[in-house]
């Protein structure tokens, strides 16, 4: 690859001498030029600019003296080329007004054959040198490097060499450490540490010693997702859910941010409020019978949910927190899910109690539930670990406790994956109907 630099101030350039840059450029791996404009110039002053048309403040680059700098590179470097090979060639212009500059298109200039790029000063380059260029059959990248300003185009056209070069063949001594960095998969990349473990009372955090890769590799991709919605939710709104796994999706949805097959929305888990009342009894009686096997009648779910889950009964948990903990997910406006906690003395019903393994004074986990519209999407394993913390904060329970019919397997699977154990079962009264529920048993982090 051939670069081309075009200032006034070459000296600028010196950098392009340093480092990895300066090995691949010895090596032959890119063959660099830095040009003087003013070299270009035919008057004692060596003048490249002069006042625009239209008036208006500053000074504007000629087109000139740019016309004559890049018709000769244009030609220089063409002639030691097979005439009969197409050549890509690369005019790249630094300005303000530009498109942003991504690791994509830093990609997408690893095949060019000769890279020009002109360095503007003053209010910019005649952007008729631009057109006239585009016109002849050249690429021309119009870039920007971020939103603000500088006195010229010689940062940005180092930004835009070292972008493009490290990406080359042979110019990183590690590739790998290319597939990890920030922006490789539309992410941001993780917090990297290195030795001493400790350093001003503040540790390595201790998944990075536990040899443990699959851990590592998962903490890595969550902090990655963490950073990239903090710092650059633009970069979230273009994941796909299809590039997702159901760990991606749930570590999103804690973040407070859902990616569906039909878009991106911002959930936002909370604690109930006496007005959800109406709408959590809603969201209830809608998602109960999911959960319900077959044997079970439509009057049966009707009966549980108007004794158990009415409105009257939402308000009465949402007005006891230290006896239920009621967590919502709000979606638009709307209530998208919901866990049901009960916490204290004789939290856990007689029939449930097995001694030395479930205790009445643990936690238990009564409902957790999502509308269907947001399965899929990780806001259940989201709400399920949001409860799990909730309860670990408002009671010194040491485990928490749920049941599910035997005949779910789809939801012993998700509880199981959630670090829930099998201890027990039990018989449950739904409308008069008995069920047999599988009781699962989480412990608790006691603080």
């Amino acid at each position: 690859m051939r670069i081309d630099l075009f200032s006034i101030f070459p000296e600028y350039f010196a950098p392009v001498n340093l480092s990895l840059l300066g090995k691949a450029h010895e090596t032959g791996l890119v063959d660099v030029h830095v040009h003087d404009l003013r070299d270009w110039t035919h008057d004692a002053h060596r003048t490249v600019d002069d006042t625009p048309y239209g008036g208006g403040a500053g000074m504007v680059m000629m087109p000139t003296v740019w016309g004559e700098a890049l018709d000769e590179v244009i030609a220089e470097c063409s002639a030691g080329q097979d005439q009969d090979v197409a050549q890509r060639r690369v005019l790249a212009i630094p300005t303000p007004s530009g498109i942003p500059l991504t690791q994509a298109t830093a990609r997408n200039l690893t095949n060019v054959d000769q890279l020009m790029i002109a360095c503007g000063r003053y209010e910019g380059i005649d952007q008729r040198v631009a057109d006239h260029y585009r016109a002849l059959g050249v690429e021309v990248l119009e870039y920007s490097i971020g939103d603000y300003v500088l006195n010229g185009g010689e940062v940005a056209a180092l930004v835009l060499v070292e972008a493009v070069t490290r990406l080359l063949d042979g110019f990183m001594g590690n590739p790998q450490s290319l597939e990890e960095e920030s922006h490789e998969n539309g992410l941001l990349e993780y917090p990297t540490y290195t030795k001493p473990r400790s350093w001003r009372d503040i540790e390595v955090p201790d998944v990075l010693l536990s040899g443990d890769h699959g851990r590592i590799e998962r903490w890595r991709r969550d902090l990655s997702l963490k950073r990239t919605v903090e710092r650059r939710p633009d970069l979230i709104a273009q994941l796909q859910y299809g590039d997702l796994d159901s760990a991606d999706k749930e570590f999103l949805a804690a973040c407070g941010h859902l990616v569906t097959p039909s878009g991106h929305h911002t959930v936002s888990i909370r604690v109930a409020q006496a007005h959800d009342a109406d709408a959590l009894a809603a969201l209830a009686a809608r998602t109960f019978p999911d959960a319900c096997p077959d044997v079970l009648s439509d009057e049966a779910i009707a009966a549980f949910i108007g004794d158990q889950l009415s409105p009257e009964a939402c308000a009465r948990f949402i007005a006891q927190p230290e006896r239920y903990r009621v967590l919502v997910a709000e979606i638009g406006g709307e209530l998208g899910g919901y866990t049901l906690s009960i916490i204290g003395e004789d939290a856990i019903e007689k029939g449930m109690v097995r001694p030395g393994r479930i205790e009445a004074s643990d936690a238990y986990l009564s409902k957790c539930y999502t509308d269907a519209t947001w399965r899929g999407s990780g806001l259940a394993g989201a709400l399920l670990e949001a409860a799990v913390a909730d309860v670990e904060a408002s009671n010194a329970a040491p485990r928490l406790v749920l049941a599910t019919n035997t005949g779910n397997l789809r939801a012993q699977k998700f509880y199981k994956k959630h670090g829930f154990k099998k201890k027990a079962r039990r018989t449950f009264n739904v409308g008069g109907v008995m069920n047999v529920d599988v009781v699962l048993v989480r412990n608790l982090t006691v603080r």
